[in-house]
């Protein structure tokens, strides 16, 4: 199966409509990465039918759960979840954080050459890390665990914005362990194809 019809038919199986235009620069994007990954070592998945889904159809999976305007992406690595979400929603400002420097550079190239005018990135520990404008929304997909997700972050959102945890397994331990103020508003399972593991979505609002 080709990764033009392995993508599509991921996209068919998650009731997710894109164009033919957005499903090619996601695919630019996976091109991009896999070019890139043979010199930086960016990510430990090589093969690319398996990049379609653990990483493009899994970043897509919270599609249902952004309502917002603007969404801070923090661990990013080399743009995952951040970059397929803002090449499938332009009307999203998405900023993509790492602190990693070969991955940021590697975001902000496919970013220019993907013509990503709604991503910003940045390279940067998120506590260090300050913005003018707070988000409406900050995701972590594999980042630390929540508790330190929570109070890394807190800074950067907005008081009516949430935090987006991309987990595996269902995080009983990490939501008992996040503080008082923290509270779970909800839990997704997340359905992601061609991926057999467990995948959920926690979010999380400061009282």
């Amino acid at each position: 199966m080709t990764l033009e019809a392995k993508l599509a038919e991921g996209l068919r199986e998650m009731d997710i409509t894109l164009s033919s235009d957005i499903q090619e620069k996601l695919l630019s994007y996976l091109g991009l990465l896999l070019k890139w990954n043979k010199v930086y070592n960016l990510t430990a998945i090589r093969e690319p039918e398996k990049m379609v889904s653990h990483h493009l159809l899994d970043s897509l999976s919270v599609i249902p759960y952004i309502n917002g305007k603007r969404l801070l992406d923090v661990g990013s690595g080399a743009g995952l979840p951040g970059i397929p979400l803002a090449i499938v929603m332009p009307e999203l400002e998405v900023v993509v954080l790492d602190s990693n420097h070969k991955k940021t550079t590697f975001a902000q190239q496919a970013s220019i050459e993907l013509g990503l005018g709604n991503v910003s990135v940045v390279c940067e520990r998120v506590e260090n890390w300050h913005s003018t404008k707070k988000f409406d929304m900050v995701i972590s997909r594999a980042f630390s665990d929540m508790g330190e997700f929570y109070k890394l972050t807190q800074h950067l959102v907005d008081a009516n914005g949430v935090f987006l945890a991309m987990k595996g397994l269902y995080p009983f331990e990490e939501m008992a362990q996040l503080p008082p103020e923290a509270k779970v508003l909800d839990t997704f399972p997340l359905s992601v194809p061609g991926l057999d593991a467990q995948r959920h979505l926690v979010v999380i609002k400061a009282n």
